[in-house]
């Protein structure tokens, strides 16, 4: 190490009430080598807190290290008069409670050890889940909030918090926050001189707020010295007794035995530098998550053509009757975070479900603009608001038809997305294969909601993406289809080496003539060439999957999307119409 690392001053400059992340409490120590050895290198961080009111502030400023240290217990306390302290009170003097703790002690009786338990309170105000390490919050895009370190036997030694949700919770209970914490250095070397301390004398300052104390010492004053043993013993048990009692203790029925020494020979010099700092973490009177502040940090939209814009707060009144306009990649960003998913209601609306419990309605438009009424927009919570504005743009292309007849007409359109026909006609095959064959048609279940999420319009960006979404397609029905029982119906004499398509195909095709199951599976195989195009791109070839899955190149990547899911979907739509539909009764 050198001389900087010991004085701790890059780290002294550093306080907490500035940084990301806040210890509530910490006991962490990272050593190397043997204590008593030259060569040994250790740092320790120690760190206590607690929260006190307004009210308690000038006995609190009294308290230190010593006093809400890690050495202070987190417990609670059943006095004899029947007064209890629950576990979250901090007692300066008994039955007095000035502070609040914010992570728990709790002892592990006949399995060992201790657990630190973040104050159930604060998890439950911010709407906290434990996941593996991390509390988090799901309302805010699973947002990291709190965490915890462990070491290598699995003990805690962190548990920190995000200075933004603290502050949050502070200001809703009205507390500040004191830390006090402890950083030590230490590293022992052969002497002084040659070392990087060799210039170092022992010293004691008050530094940033805080005391640094260097101390240099002979291993031999750390480790070595006199030492003194005393033991003593009872004399007057009869052990061959059956049930023995001691009478009371005196100098006729006890003995005792004691030896000096001393220890010496420890070579080297252990190099050791402490800091001590105590410090405020002060809340700034705002709640947006726990009181339900109103939000002064809200974004702004654009309501007009010319590109004027209006505040959040201000479009959030549903007498205002507006409309916003969005690029569609907000749908896939959205669709890109944990717990959001997409609903289809008619041909060209849907629904965003948000982890914060909205969802919000939204229609495309002729220019394959995303159109949400600005009330959905502007109840959102902030950070949602945020991704929103990020892909906002200046009207164009009307507010989408369907959309206004659902939210204006009272009249929801009565079309159905190609998405959604997608997955009924695959399950409406399943069932005929089903009854007609007495046989499974799909090799293994999918997980229809999760499948949804990536086979859908918005998927289409480019073509590299267009290809993608016809591999998925063809992941969700063609890789499914169960190969060993479409080869028990065909009656090709090379079905052993025909694939899931071709074997469809071929059952097909015994019931309306290999022609018009050629036709029927257009679209498919087109499909399945686009995603051998995805691996392998050569123009010629991709024009040609995009003619046989009768994709127009003409329109928008958005389009051609769901020209491709609606295609495939009414192939499959077909497939099962042709197989199973009985014909008419004969007119007698």
């Amino acid at each position: 190490m050198n001389k900087d690392w010991i004085l701790q001053k890059k780290e002294t400059r550093r306080t907490f009430s500035s940084a990301t992340w806040v210890p509530l409490r910490a006991s962490s120590n990272d050593e190397q080598g043997e204590a008593r050895n030259i060569g040994y290198i250790s740092e320790y961080f120690g760190c206590g807190s607690v929260a006190f009111p307004p009210e308690h502030r000038e006995v609190a400023e009294r308290l230190s290290w010593t006093d809400i240290g890690i050495g202070c217990s987190v417990q609670p306390y059943a006095y004899e008069d029947g007064y209890y302290s629950s576990i979250e009170q901090y007692q300066y003097n008994d039955k007095e409670p000035v502070g609040v703790h914010l992570v728990f002690e709790h002892p592990q009786p006949v399995v060992g050890g201790s657990l630190w338990v973040l104050n159930p309170d604060l998890v439950i105000a911010l709407h906290l889940i434990k996941d593996g390490a991390n509390w988090v919050r799901p309302e805010e895009n699973f947002v990291v909030v709190a965490r915890e370190v462990l070491d290598e036997k699995g003990e805690q030694r962190l548990i920190e918090i995000k200075r933004e949700f603290l502050l949050d919770y502070l200001a809703a209970r009205n507390l500040s926050l004191r830390l006090s914490y402890y950083r030590q250095r230490v590293e022992n070397v052969g002497s002084l001189e040659g070392s990087e301390y060799a210039n170092l004398v022992d010293q004691q300052e008050q530094r940033d707020g805080g005391r640094f104390e260097l101390l240099i010492r002979s291993l031999d004053d750390v480790f070595g010295g006199s030492w003194a043993l005393f033991r003593s013993w009872r004399t007057d048990v009869d052990e061959d007794e059956d049930a023995p009692v001691m009478g009371p203790e005196s100098n006729d029925n006890t003995d005792y035995e004691s030896s000096r020494g001393h220890r010496s020979g420890y070579e080297g010099i252990m190099v050791e530098g402490e800091f001590w700092r105590d410090e405020w973490i002060e809340h700034q009177g705002q709640s947006n998550r726990v009181r339900g502040d109103a939000d002064t940090n809200l974004p702004q939209f654009i309501v007009e053509t010319d590109g004027t814009r209006m505040a959040s707060a201000d479009l959030k009144n549903e007498d205002i009757g507006r409309w916003l306009w969005f690029r569609s990649s907000i749908v896939n960003e959205f669709l890109g975070l944990r717990g959001f998913s997409l609903k289809w209601y008619t041909a060209e609306t849907g629904g965003i479900f948000s982890t914060s419990g909205y969802a919000i309605h939204f229609g495309i438009n002729p220019s394959d603009l995303i159109t949400v009424y600005a009330y959905d927009i502007a109840r959102l919570a902030a950070w949602e608001q945020h991704i929103w504005a990020a892909h906002n743009v200046v009207p164009d292309g009307k507010v989408s038809n369907e959309l206004l007849a659902s939210q204006v007409k009272a009249q929801p359109a009565s079309t159905h997305a190609v998405e959604d026909l997608l997955f009924k006609a695959m399950a409406m095959l399943e069932e005929g294969f089903r009854q007609e064959f007495n046989a499974s048609l799909y090799s293994h279940d999918i997980e229809y909601p999760t499948a949804m999420q990536h086979i859908s319009r918005f998927a289409s960006k480019d073509q590299a993406s267009l290809l993608r979404l016809a591999k998925e397609l063809v992941r969700v029905f063609s890789d499914r289809l169960d190969v060993r029982e479409l080869r028990k119906l065909s009656i090709r004499p090379d079905k052993e080496k025909l694939g899931s398509n071709k074997l469809l195909q071929d059952v097909l095709a015994q019931k309306v003539g290999a022609d018009k199951a050629h036709s029927v599976f257009g679209p498919i195989a087109g499909a399945y060439d686009m995603r051998v195009g995805d691996a392998h791109p050569t123009s010629s070839k991709i024009g040609d999957a995009l003619k046989l899955a009768k994709v127009d190149e003409s329109k928008s990547f958005l389009r051609q999307g769901e020209q491709l899911i609606s295609n495939f979907g009414q192939s499959i739509y077909w497939i099962g119409k042709l197989l199973f539909e009985k014909p008419d009764e004969p007119s007698k």
